[in-house]
């Protein structure tokens, strides 16, 4: 048995499907049109698992006070980064439409060296070595203390609504 709290939302589809049999009830094309709505609405409500370097619907709704309904569609943009910097700063431009409504919901990366795979932003006991990341309304920059180049591919994972 899963457990969930009683006032959270739920995409659940039966996996059993009973029809009535429709030579003799009526209710066959209501039941199978009911299964079917949900069934859309179910995965319509799922995230959807691709990052692209375009702007696409990640599947997620943020928060509109109260209102689930009324919820915002929020957006993901991946960003092939490239190398991290040489103890700088290095921009990106990140193309996305930017407004004074424009909110994010997360900003992370991942960066890989030959060797070793870190997340970003990247906290350390030794305050030099940390990684920033930050998102202007035209770039992603991202901030190292130290020589992070031998990290040579960094993914940005932007995502947002636009109320």
């Amino acid at each position: 048995m899963t457990y969930s709290p009683p006032d959270s939302l739920q995409s659940f589809v039966p996996t059993t499907l009973i029809l009535p049999d429709p030579s003799v009830d009526d209710d066959f094309n209501v039941v199978l049109s009911d299964y079917l709505k949900r069934t859309v609405a179910a995965v319509n409500d799922k995230e959807i698992g691709q990052y692209l370097q375009t702007e696409i619907i990640s599947g997620q709704k943020f928060f509109n006070d109260e209102d689930t309904k009324n919820a915002h569609t929020v957006f993901r943009k991946a960003i092939n980064f490239g190398a991290l910097p040489n103890a700088t700063t290095k921009s990106f431009p990140h193309q996305i439409a930017v407004s004074p409504s424009t909110r994010f919901t997360r900003i992370y990366a991942t960066s890989n060296s030959p060797s070793s795979y870190i997340p970003i932003p990247f906290s350390h006991p030794t305050a030099a070595n940390a990684i920033a990341l930050e998102v202007s309304s035209t770039n992603v920059v991202i901030t190292t203390g130290i020589d992070y180049s031998e990290y040579t591919e960094t993914f940005v994972i932007l995502e947002y609504y636009q109320s």
